[in-house]
């Protein structure tokens, strides 16, 4: 990936199990320039109990848990045409697995990539099937303290697998004041390993901070409206602000090449002349 920020447009789960808002975010996501787009892949039954699946909820598909957790998964024909389509536009995609059958059936699809979610970092069992593929891991480190962290990159490094940490806040819009991106730097130096950030915060300026801080890569939720159902969408940038995001980001990028040996510009040379004659 080299120097270069690269960004992620997350779907997640914001495309409310509708194909046709899935192909809106891609052709969003690809318009404004994004390297990716990510989804979640769960398996319901097993990542929820049934007493939990069996519990009230309102919702498009129903008045329980289960109706509305079924209704956002998205079918195996879904994933199918997400893989064709995603391969069309030239634009890479993967997807988190909060399970490990859901990692499972995304290997058919042979991705780049892999996602470890905030919530699924102490998941031993499932970072150790994630690993064994030696797949470039980007991993979230949401509601995580530095030894869980070490813990699961103790398991990635075991496994020779490649990885980014992802600093984050899980909350769902975070707030700015709470970014605390100054753990960015901790992390690279605590790690050894490139650093990214997962942004939760509403609006684009925290992201755009987090990559003059070094992050070397910038995920960021996206939606066709921050007013449509579901709990992301509120977290999440409309595709014109995510577009924007993107080209903030490129204008960013050359004005973080280091030069050591303190050379001048043609222009600041000018002004070097002019105004001390050498």
């Amino acid at each position: 990936m080299g120097n270069r920020v690269f960004v992620i447009g997350e779907i997640g789960i914001n495309h409310n199990g509708s194909r046709s808002i899935l192909k809106q975010l891609i052709d969003g996501a690809v318009e404004a320039g994004a390297d990716a787009v990510k989804l979640q892949k769960r398996t319901v039954e097993k990542v929820y109990t049934k007493e939990f699946l069996d519990s009230p909820r309102e919702s498009p598909w129903g008045t329980t848990q289960r109706d509305q957790k079924l209704g956002i998964e998205l079918r195996k024909s879904d994933y199918d045409w997400i893989n064709e389509y995603c391969k069309e536009k030239n634009i890479y995609w993967f997807a988190s697995a909060w399970d490990i059958d859901a990692q499972l059936f995304l290997r058919q699809y042979n991705l780049r990539y892999n996602k470890i979610a905030s919530a699924m970092l102490t998941n031993i069992e499932l970072l150790k099937t994630v690993a064994e593929e030696g797949k470039h891991t980007f991993i979230s480190t949401g509601i995580s303290t530095l030894k869980e962290m070490e813990s699961a990159i103790s398991i990635f490094e075991n496994y020779n697998c490649p990885f980014e940490i992802m600093h984050c806040n899980s909350a769902y819009p975070s707030l700015n004041k709470d970014a605390n991106l100054y753990m960015i730097d901790l992390l690279r130096q605590k790690f050894k390993c490139k650093v990214g950030f997962s942004s939760h915060e509403d609006g684009r300026v925290i992201a755009l901070a987090a990559v003059a801080l070094g992050a070397t890569s910038i995920e960021k939720h996206i939606t066709l409206s921050k007013e449509m159902y579901g709990s992301d969408q509120k977290a999440s940038l409309e595709l014109g602000e995510f577009k924007k995001l993107i080209v903030d980001i490129r204008e960013i990028e050359p004005a973080l090449d280091i030069d050591v040996t303190k050379n001048f510009s043609e222009a600041e040379l000018a002004i070097r002349k002019k105004l001390r004659g050498i």
